[in-house]
């Protein structure tokens, strides 16, 4: 509250200034400072009242009702708590000597002079000495029946030393244009209008005028007018007031504020202020409205009521380049804008986020780049940390991600989340009011969780953008963290992908949290796989307790199978073996071949293997059938493997026919498919075994030993299908000469009987003789005729040969016959070489002395010459000493350009 000195002691006149507390006041924008007070301006003279004013930087100028011009000089203080206060001195006052009071007062400061409207007449006054300026010469420097006056402060003239002026009569329906010198005034324009005018504002060529019932723009310049809208100016005084370029706010109907713009559209939405407004200014972003009472002040962002002043008698309110001036009839006050950033603090700390984010961007325009985008990224963090705080993580999301906030101050409310090497330390000021989350949330549990989970989302988008860069150790580490506290999925993720986790932070909180394995896979971010593999292995073995994998052991394999380090495959390969050979062989069956991977060799796995068996027959089965190593020593080993089995399973007892069965077909398959294994070892540990003869019978087969195999087959398993299906495996390589001589070695041995020592009986060679007739049936084609039919008893019905014999003359006649299909081929082939030969003989060969031998390149001299194949002429003597050098006639064709 200011109170303003009383003359005498006396209370005569009391202003009283009080800041209005209501609920509708949202901000503290400006503050009331008293700028010149009643003792200063009237001394003791109670009857002078204050009629218009007019600053000029720091001069003050007050019109009175006693036609006395006052003359001030306005220095502001600021105190050490940075309080602004104003102190003024009294210069000069001069009587005008019209007994009016002064009525307007407007500076023109290029020319020295003050515009002065006194008792309807517009005149000049020197602004040092406030002497009345006296007509020039030829020219007037009054105007007469005046009402009203506004200088143009966007002059359109060019002219820095002259001043436009726009002047309303009360005689005329009209608004004047007046340009002002020094020393006279000239009229340039007058626009006729179609009522009395009773207030303007110029702004370049555009009239904003208020007529006794309407507001309308004019352009004096073309003519044009735009009607705004109705406006009864007897119930309310008209306000008019340029607020910038092309711009107007006008006092409109119903107690609104309006805007219009030099096209008569309203860009602004409008204010609401009081019914009974009496002046108006504009301080961006904010608009300033006097009444009987009350200053008010509205956003002209939002549009919205931001602070109320209570102001007593006051009736002038203007505004001078940005400082906005208000007066009652007996003292002077300045209103003080607070500094933007004060303003913008005290709405956040009222948590009223969105209105200071608004008055930020508002007031860009009126603060150069580089500060605001400082203030307004700050702004942008302190609105993100309140709605964090307000547990709004979406809006808290978008204000961090603008205000480009250093993660590290989110990360530092966590506590034990920011590495202990980290070396950030908070903004200063704060951009919060937070010591941690503990703090934050009071207790709540709920809330921590939410904001553990909000911390988690957004480090993990920032993590890989430019919001990261310099902080990578310390948002990975705290990322991890959440992670493994949280048990969160994504855990694993984080340390498969590039990290900066730090290991020294991080491996006690894994621990803590029982996440070995996410360990492990940290240790080898780190290059530590011996220690992974150490760690993984307690897991499996049970030694501790982790329950995120329960294919860790597969998983130890597969790390083994692709580890670069040789050393490590062979240290931890015999603990994976001892666990599962089957899947522990993977280890070297499923090393990828890779130019980056050291390779094993397969001579050092083979030893290595040697007390795993199992192993060792599925790597050597990996070599040979699937790799097929063509090495005789792999092949015979894993055939030896194999015999082994066989023999092992028939040792045993109980017997299990159908292992044994298994165990014989994979014996069979390799020993029919290879040829490369030492066929006499293995013959050598099969001979005795009379449960294998298949085997006995391949093994001979592969020595070249057909006719003991084929015994075998025949004589001992009585086995013909196999006889016959041995003669194809034996021959599936071969030439057709090979396979018919394997085919009638097997019908020798049908046909010789029983083998020395063995009993004859009927129905057994009965058997042998059945199977040679069909041998023969089936396989006709293969066998010579005539040799067979030496060969056969001759007791055999033609009957039962009745196939072979068809299919052998079937055979026969194909063959003959193709014979001499083949024959006549060659034939025609013979005529038509012969037919070329004749043609080329008919024609002439020229021979020159300009022409050279193809062979000795000389020129003939005779006409004796041979013509070669194509026509190519030679000397009679060359031809014969090249037959005589080379045993063989060969053509020439290579051809010659010499002439």
């Amino acid at each position: 509250m200011f109170l303003p000195p009383v003359s005498r002691g006396q209370p005569a006149y009391v202003v009283q200034i009080t800041v209005n507390a209501l609920a509708e006041m949202s901000v503290k924008a400006f503050e009331l400072v008293p700028a010149v007070e009643r003792d200063l301006l009237m001394g003791d003279k109670a009857r002078i009242n204050i009629e218009c004013i007019e600053c000029c930087g720091k001069h003050l100028y007050l019109g009175t009702n006693d036609c006395f011009i006052h003359h001030f000089l306005l220095d502001e203080v600021t105190s050490s708590k940075g309080k602004l206060s104003y102190s003024a001195q009294k210069l000069l006052h001069k009587y005008l000597g019209l007994k009016k009071p002064v009525a307007e007062l407007r500076a023109a400061s290029a020319l020295e002079r003050l515009i002065v409207l006194c008792d309807g007449i517009v005149f000049l006054v020197d602004m040092v000495t406030l002497e009345t300026v006296p007509s020039a010469a030829g020219g007037g420097a009054k105007i007469r029946g005046v009402t009203a006056f506004c200088v143009n402060e966007n002059p359109v003239n060019g002219d820095p030393f002259c001043v436009e002026m726009g002047v309303l009569s009360s005689k005329r329906r009209a608004v004047q244009i007046y340009m002002v010198h020094e020393d006279r005034v000239q009229l340039v324009k007058e626009v006729t209008t179609s009522e009395q005018p009773c207030a303007v504002s110029v702004d370049g060529y555009f009239l904003c005028v208020a007529l006794a019932t309407q507001y309308m723009i004019l352009n004096y310049d073309t003519g044009a007018s735009q009607d705004l809208f109705p406006y009864n100016s007897e119930r309310r005084t008209p306000i008019v007031k340029r607020i910038g370029r092309e711009e107007f706010l006008l006092a409109a109907p119903g107690g609104l504020g309006m805007f219009a713009n030099a096209e008569g559209v309203s860009q602004r939405a409008p204010v609401n202020w009081s019914e009974s407004v009496i002046g108006a200014a504009v301080c961006f972003p904010y608009v300033v409205a006097l009444d009987e009472s009350f200053i008010t002040i509205h956003s002209m962002l939002d549009q919205q009521l931001k602070q109320t002043l209570s102001f007593k008698d006051g009736h002038i309110l203007q505004d001078f380049e940005g400082k906005v001036i208000l007066a009652s009839t007996k003292a002077v006050y300045i209103l003080v804008p607070l500094p933007l950033e004060r303003q913008i603090q005290d709405l956040l700390a009222g948590h009223r986020v969105e209105e200071a984010l608004l008055l930020t961007e508002g007031a860009q325009q009126n603060i150069p780049k580089d500060k605001f985008q400082i203030l307004h990224k700050r702004i942008l963090q302190q609105a993100g940390f309140i709605q964090f705080g307000q547990l709004q993580f979406l809006e808290a999301r978008e204000h961090f991600r603008k205000g480009q906030l250093d993660v590290r101050e989110l990360i530092s409310l966590y506590p034990l989340l920011l590495p202990a090497s980290s070396t950030f330390t908070r903004c200063h000021p704060p951009l919060h009011e937070f010591a941690d989350l503990n703090h934050l949330a009071q207790g709540d549990q709920d809330k921590v969780l939410r904001c553990k989970k909000f911390l988690i989302s957004y480090l993990g988008e920032v993590r890989s953008t430019e919001v990261a860069n310099g902080c990578g150790e310390d948002v990975d580490t705290a990322l991890l963290k959440l992670y493994a506290e949280q048990d969160h999925d994504s855990l694993l993720d984080l340390l498969a992908s590039d990290n900066a986790c730090l290991l020294a932070d991080s491996v006690p909180w894994l621990e803590k949290y029982n996440k070995y394995f996410a360990l492990g896979l940290l240790y080898r971010c780190n290059g530590q796989d011996s220690a992974a593999l150490q760690l993984w292995i307690r897991v499996a073995d049970g030694d501790l307790q982790d329950s995120t994998r329960s294919d860790l052991y597969e998983y130890i394999v597969d790390v083994l199978c692709s580890c670069s380090s040789l050393d490590l495959v062979w240290k931890y390969a015999d603990w994976a073996l001892r666990r599962d050979p089957t899947t522990g062989v993977h280890i070297f069956n499923k090393r990828p071949a890779s130019k980056e991977l050291p390779q094993l060799n397969p001579d050092d796995v083979i030893s290595y293997l040697g007390k795993h068996r199992q192993a060792l027959l599925l790597y050597l089965e990996h070599l040979v059938l699937e790799r097929r190593i063509e090495k005789e020593k792999f092949h015979t080993q894993l055939a030896m493997l194999y015999l082994e089995k066989v023999l092992s399973l028939l040792s045993a007892s109980p017997t299990d026919e159908e292992k044994i069965s298994r165990a014989r077909e994979m014996l069979q398959a390799l020993l029919r498919w290879s040829n490369l294994y030492h066929a006499k070892s293995l013959l050598g540990k099969v001979e005795n075994w009379e449960q294998l003869p298949l085997e006995r019978a391949t093994l001979h087969g592969r020595l070249e030993e057909h006719d003991k195999a084929l015994h075998l087959l025949v004589h001992e398993l009585r086995d013909f299908p196999s006889a016959e299906a041995y003669c194809v495996w034996a021959s599936s390589s071969r030439d057709s000469a090979y396979r018919q001589q394997l085919f009638h070695l097997l019908l020798g041995v049908y046909l010789d009987g029983n083998p020395a020592g063995k009993p004859h009986t009927a129905a057994g060679s009965g058997d042998v003789a059945m199977a040679a007739v069909d041998l023969l049936n089936r396989h006709g084609e293969v066998f010579d005729a005539v040799r067979v039919l030496r060969m056969l008893p001759e007791g055999w019905s033609l009957q039962l040969l009745r196939p072979f014999l068809g299919r052998a003359i079937r055979a026969s006649v194909h063959t003959s016959r193709t014979s001499q299909i083949a024959v006549g081929l060659a034939h025609s082939e013979n005529l038509q070489l012969l037919h070329d030969r004749l043609k080329d003989r008919k024609k002439p060969i020229f021979v020159s002395e300009k022409k050279g031998c193809h062979l000795c390149h000389n020129t003939f001299s005779e006409p004796d010459v041979v013509c070669l194949p194509g026509g190519v002429a030679v000397h009679t003597h060359c031809v014969a000493q090249r037959v005589r050098d080379s045993p063989t006639k060969r053509p020439l064709t290579r051809s010659s350009n010499h002439t």
